[in-house]
């Protein structure tokens, strides 16, 4: 692997004009593609196969004009609180009226019901007390087909109404446009810059990881945007894959650009520091690039379809930001050349002048993070803390245990369940008009469900509809049952249910689950089959099917990536921790999920507008994102203390000089994609403000306590049995080359070996030259039951 991007890298540098003007001519035609052939998202929401969708299927070929999946909207009428008297005074009926009438001629509306029809005797869409309406407006098409004309002319109905002096409120989904892309990212790459510039203190180095990810995001954006003209994509679709290509471009160009700063000031010309860029941190890259573009493809294994395309289009967003950092990065080097080269240390006057307009002021350069490779001898903050994790292992893995485990306590109260008009920003006009109807109708009102009979095999159906209503009266927690309709054939009816709770409460789905559970004994009697769909029966089916393929995905997964990192690491043991380190990672963000955005804590703090369940795809959707980027960092810190280890250092040494050379990058990667996330909170959408804060929150969680605090403490207890495989396996499992070990001794001095000391035995007997390269021992043993490791520099030739 190292050998064969080690050339790529040195053939993208020399071929530098031809590999941009490639990248650049694949953005032009995305750009053209997603001008002329994008189309239009959606919010909608389904899953193939549950019960409430066999429903809306049955209605759409027996009842197409009943409305089962088509947009809808509720326009609410109060009395202003302050007023007196009801909506049932004259002059406020016939506002309400003429409204009505307006709304019935709109724009892809197919009926609008008057809420002074009388139905037994009263008003059918009045509240006892008079002084709350509604009237219910059913449009033609669904959601994501309602144009901004038919939504502003809705909104235009409401102006006349409030000038007689009544309340005007709407709801439902026709009210919701399709998610506009706001500029919260513009706020991730901003605090990017800032700790580039840090990082590396150099504008020119510091610009390339920006330059490459925004690149990289944007050709995933316009591939999105073209898809949607052909498929039914959700609306947050694009933004999750914003939100993660850009974090992980960044980060992988951040890994291969330092690697190629560490190669220049180890004295590699240009194209050779590029090619050793990529061969070794490249290596790194790609695995972890694979292990995220697994963990986001493997999201249809819930065979849930908006969280399939939500999954594969930010695995395909990441697949492209790989292959940017392993072909236009080092093209881009070709042309920064020596300029990219780490400034000198302090007393190196005279370099330090040559460089002057090139680097930062001494000023700014004061504020750089120590660079371990232009540092001489001098411990970095990053050695010293790995020193401290390895001298007090046992405290330091008990101390970061339980403090994970009081983190994720609030786990075991996890209620899910998906956004409606209840989680809206209290002032939005749907959640007033939710608590409107709550009020003067009951919480039950804003979730009804759709009972849906089938009367094909039923002999009386008109008996069987009433015998099914009864039941279904009787059961606890239903407040009303409406009355039956028919379509043309007789052979299909449906009714509405409301419950006595509200639509995302725990009495709710029981009640659904005691509605369904009636279904075997209806048929048995009257031959009728029920089902019950709506909204709020639709998230239910929602949510379990999310719940149920946790499980199995986090199965599929967990093994795939295992193998993965079995062959990165050749152990069995590093895998392994990585694995359970990732499980802490986890529970601790579900448990500061639900402390925040479920019980509210802090919730002032970052801008959530209103608490309830956490959104039902969250859970697997975060065990996906969290685990691939989990294992970005464990690759990049663990693969620098397998290649010291390789290279004769001893298990504690490894750990520490690994995580010297590894913590600076990581810890500035760690911090972006932290930022990048963080950045969407700020949201307007439920959806994405909830994932935007686990993201960040589970990042650093596992970045700084899992991986920069547990791994080098586990690796020290684990000794040199952290690297122990099997001999029968070893033989097995091919050998990658991860670290880079066959491209020592190709053009002279590597980094891989600048800190290892003339004749240093390696850990399989073998000791390191002066110049880096390994010498073969005279005989083939091994170390602690260690398996042998091939020769160093194999089959390796320059060019």
């Amino acid at each position: 692997m190292a050998t064969y991007l080690y050339r790529l890298g040195r053939a993208a540098y020399r071929r530098r004009r031809l590999v941009v003007a490639l990248w650049v001519l694949l953005l032009a035609l995305a750009g053209v593609g997603a001008a002329t052939l994008s189309g239009p998202t959606s919010d909608a929401l389904s899953i193939p196969g549950t019960e409430s969708q066999k429903a809306i299927d049955l209605l759409n070929e027996r009842m197409p004009g009943a409305g089962a999946d088509t947009a809808a909207a509720r326009v609410v009428f109060t009395v202003p609180a302050g007023s007196t008297g009801t909506l049932a005074e004259p002059t406020r009926q016939r506002a309400i009226e003429h409204a009505v009438q307006e709304l019935s001629h709109a724009p892809q509306v197919g009926r609008v019901t008057d809420p002074f029809t009388a139905v037994g005797g009263k008003w059918a869409a009045v509240s006892p007390d008079g002084r709350t309406a509604y009237a219910r407006v059913s449009y033609t098409v669904q959601q994501r087909d309602v144009t901004d004309a038919a939504r502003n002319a809705l909104f235009a109905a409401a102006g006349p109404v409030r000038a007689a002096g009544v309340g005007v409120e709407f709801g439902g989904t026709a009210t919701q446009g399709s998610a506009a892309q706001s500029a919260t990212e513009v706020i991730g790459i901003a605090v990017a810059a800032v700790v580039l510039l840090v990082t590396f203190g150099s504008f020119v180095a510091a610009g390339l990881p920006l330059l490459t990810a925004l690149l990289g995001v944007a050709i995933g954006v316009c591939g999105i945007a073209i898809a949607t003209g052909f498929l039914h994509l959700s609306a947050s679709t694009s933004t999750l894959a914003l939100m993660i290509g850009l974090a992980v471009g960044i980060d992988y160009a951040l890994f291969i650009t330092s690697r190629f700063r560490d190669e220049l000031a180890a004295g590699q010309d240009g194209e050779q520091a590029a090619g050793r860029a990529a061969g070794t941190a490249g290596s790194a890259v790609v695995f972890a690039g694979l292990t995220v573009v697994i963990a986001l493809a493997a999201l249809t294994v819930a065979g849930i379809p908006f969280l399939t395309e939500m999954g594969l289009a930010a695995a395909a967003t990441v697949a492209v930001a790989v292959a940017i950092a392993l072909t236009l990065l080092p093209a881009v080097f070709g042309f920064a050349g020596r300029r990219l080269a780490p400034a000198q240390p302090a007393n190196d006057t005279t370099k330090g002048t040559r460089r002057r307009g090139r680097h930062l002021s001494r000023r700014f350069a004061g504020l750089r993070s120590r660079d371990p490779e232009t540092d001489g001898n001098r411990p970095t903050m990053g050695e010293r803390w790995a020193r401290l994790a390895v001298r007090h292992r046992g405290w330091v893995v008990a101390t970061a245990v339980l403090a994970l485990g009081l983190v994720a306590a609030p786990v075991t109260s996890l209620r899910l369940g998906l956004p409606d008009d209840s989680t809206a920003a209290p002032a939005s006009t749907q959640r007033v008009a939710y608590d409107q109807l709550s009020s003067g109708f009951g919480a039950g009102f804003n979730g009804p469900l759709l009972l849906v009979v089938d009367l094909t095999h039923a002999g009386d159906r008109t008996a069987a509809v009433a015998q099914v209503a009864a039941t279904i009266r009787a059961l606890p927690d239903v407040t009303s049952v409406g009355p039956a309709s028919f379509d043309a054939a007789r052979d299909t009816a449906t009714f509405s249910v409301t419950p006595g709770s509200g639509p995302s409460e725990a009495a709710t789905e029981h009640l659904v689950h005691n509605i369904r559970a009636q279904a075997g004994t209806l048929a048995a009697t009257t031959g009728a089959i029920t089902m019950v769909t709506g909204a709020t029966a639709v998230n239910i089916d929602i949510s379990e099917k999310l719940s149920a393929a946790l499980i199995p995905y986090l199965t599929v997964v967990v093994g795939l990536a295992f193998v993965l990192l079995l062959l990165v690491f050749r152990s069995v043991l590093v895998p392994l921790k990585a694995t359970l380190g990732f499980l802490l990672s986890v529970v601790a963000t579900f448990g500061a999920v639900v402390a925040v955005f479920q019980w509210g804590w802090l919730k002032d703090l970052f801008g959530v507008s209103s608490t309830g369940p956490i959104v039902s795809m969250l859970p697997i959707f975060l065990v996906g994102v969290l685990f691939g980027l989990a294992m970005d960092y464990e690759v990049f810190l663990v693969t620098r203390m397998r290649e010291e280890y390789m290279h004769g250092r001893g298990p504690d040494d490894a750990v520490t000089l690994g995580f010297r050379h590894g913590a600076r990058v990581v810890t500035a990667a760690a911090i972006i994609m932290i930022s990048v996330f963080a950045g969407f909170i700020l949201s307007s959408e439920a959806i994405i403000q909830s994932i935007g804060f686990a993201l960040a929150f589970g990042v650093l969680v596992d970045a700084f306590v899992v991986r920069m605090t547990l791994v080098p403490a586990v690796m020290a207890l684990l000794g040199r049995r952290a690297w122990w495989l099997p001999r029968w396996l070893d033989r097995l499992l091919p050998d990658i080359d991860v670290e880079g070990k066959r491209l020592v001794g190709v053009t002279g001095p590597a980094t891989a070996g600048v800190d290892q000391p003339s004749g240093a035995a390696g850990p399989h007997g073998r000791a390191a030259q002066a110049d880096g390269t390994a010498q073969e021992p005279a005989g083939p043993g091994t170390d602690a039951g260690l398996p042998s490791q091939r020769r160093a520099s194999s089959g390796v030739t320059a060019g």
